[in-house]
This record gives C-alpha cells, sequence and structure tokens, in this order.
C-alpha cells in the first residue's frame, strides 16, 4: 500500500475507512464497471441493485478522489480517465457479461446510468468495451457451445460405427437365411 493515501487520512478516520473499503472492492473483485449516475434517484438506484444482486455484483457510489488513490494503489492504470462526474463502482465475482447485460437493459429502459469504461482481466475497458462485453453469450451457452463442438465428432462417429455394425447385421442375417434354406 502506498504512503500517499495513509499520509491523506491519517487525521480523517471515516475517509481512511472509505479508502480502505473501496481498495478492498476493487481488489477483491473479477471486474470494476464503472457508470455514470447522474441525475439517478435513489429508486432508481435500489433497482440497479436489485438487478444486479442476481449476477453477484454490488453497486457502490463512490467518490472519483478514493477511486483514484485506490486504482493508483493496486497499480492499475487507465481508470483515471472515467473518472469525472459523479461515478457508481460496480464490483463482483460472478458473469462479467451479464452484469454488463443488467446495465444494458437498464440503460435502456432508465436512459441511464451511461457505462464510462471499467477494469477487467488486467486492463482498463472503455464504454465500447463494456458494450461488446454484453453482447457475449452467458458462460452456460459458452459451456453447451463447447461441448456440442467436441460431441459433434464422438456423434458422427458413432453414427458411421452404428452403420458398419447395421452392414455386418444385415450379412450375417443373409449368411442365415442361406444357410436355412440350403439345410432345410
Amino acid at each position: 500500500m502506498s504512503n500517499r493515501p495513509e499520509k491523506h487520512f491519517s487525521n480523517r478516520p471515516e475517509k481512511k475507512a472509505i479508502h480502505t473499503e473501496v481498495r478492498t472492492r476493487m481488489e477483491g473483485s473479477g471486474y470494476v464497471l464503472l457508470t455514470d449516475c447522474r441525475g439517478m434517484k435513489v429508486a432508481g438506484m435500489t433497482e440497479l441493485r436489485r438487478k444486479l444482486r442476481s449476477t453477484k455484483s454490488r453497486l457502490l457510489v463512490v467518490p472519483n478522489s478514493f477511486l483514484s488513490l485506490a486504482s493508483r494503489d493496486l497499480g492499475w492504470s487507465g481508470v483515471e480517465q472515467f473518472l469525472n462526474g459523479p461515478t457508481a463502482m460496480i464490483t463482483g465475482t460472478g458473469d462479467v457479461s451479464a452484469v454488463a447485460k443488467v446495465l444494458q437493459e437498464f440503460a435502456k429502459t432508465t436512459n441511464m446510468p451511461a457505462v464510462k469504461g471499467g477494469w477487467f482481466a488486467r486492463q482498463a475497458l472503455s464504454a465500447s468495451d463494456v458494450e461488446a462485453i454484453a453482447s457475449i453469450p452467458p458462460r452456460e451457452v459458452l459451456l453447451g457451445q463447447v461441448v456440442g463442438t467436441i460431441a459433434a465428432p464422438m456423434s458422427r462417429l458413432v453414427g458411421v460405427l452404428q452403420q458398419k455394425v447395421a452392414s455386418v447385421l444385415y450379412v450375417l442375417k443373409a449368411v442365415e437365411e442361406k444357410k436355412a434354406k440350403s439345410g432345410a
């Protein structure tokens, strides 16, 4: 941890606690998405939090100075470009594409919040990157596609083997019938 936040908050324990919470959430999260929460009412924020809960993520409105300090402490470069205006931070460990979809759907119905960007897989994300992530199918669908791709050649092999076994059975049946006619 850098000395700057400690020095900056040395006489303000409540600010030090906020900084620690923001940093801990960022550090323990698989992703951080930042949205512009300008003009959002409490009811809208509550509704968005409720929808995000199903994706194993949490929304927290955070002063940009705390986000900037925490990102610097963690060595995350590129986050500062998104820190203008009121910012809500979404963190979690679930499927980032599901979170991006929830944000996209919510923005369509309420015209808020606008995604500013974020941090995922050790790199900064732009708003268009988050939009692209929203278009990725859910994890379960991707796993199903992988299984289908792996299973397809095996299914064809089973079909070919079944045809060969059926052909052998037809030959054996014909031989049996021929023997039955000649032996009777």
